[in-house]
């Protein structure tokens, strides 16, 4: 069971990235997706969650309306697509996978398998 994360970059403010994250090992469909962001000397901060059932994508407030997130069962692919950056924005962008269903998408915790994760720099 593999995640792996790419599309990070460097890229002025108030521009855009479309992060991927690529399954194998197991079947898309079957498991909840988060994507989580990590700053130097900050604690793992939840970005987005994306169900199995394909519901609508949650976010944390501080992305609310510059991300959107979206899924491609056929690919096995999770995709996050990072609209007017901020500096804030910086991290390294993990995706995690749940089989079991997430209630408190937010904690990292419930994540059993996570991708290495892809650098965002956002910067002038």
């Amino acid at each position: 069971v593999q995640l792996q994360a790419s599309g990070g970059g460097l890229v002025q403010p108030g521009g855009s990235l479309r992060l991927s994250c690529a399954v194998s090992g197991f079947s898309l469909a079957d498991y909840d997706i988060a994507w989580f962001r990590q700053a130097p000397g900050k604690k793992r901060e939840g970005v987005s969650y994306i169900s199995s059932s394909g519901g609508r994508p949650l976010f944390a407030d501080s992305v609310a309306g510059r991300f959107t997130a979206s899924r491609d069962n056929a690919k096995n692919t999770v995709y996050l697509q990072l609209n007017s950056l901020e500096p804030e924005d910086s991290g390294i962008y993990y995706c995690a996978s749940s089989r079991a269903r997430v209630v408190l998408w937010y904690l990292p915790r419930h994540y059993a398998t996570w991708g290495q994760g892809t650098l965002v720099t956002v910067s002038s």
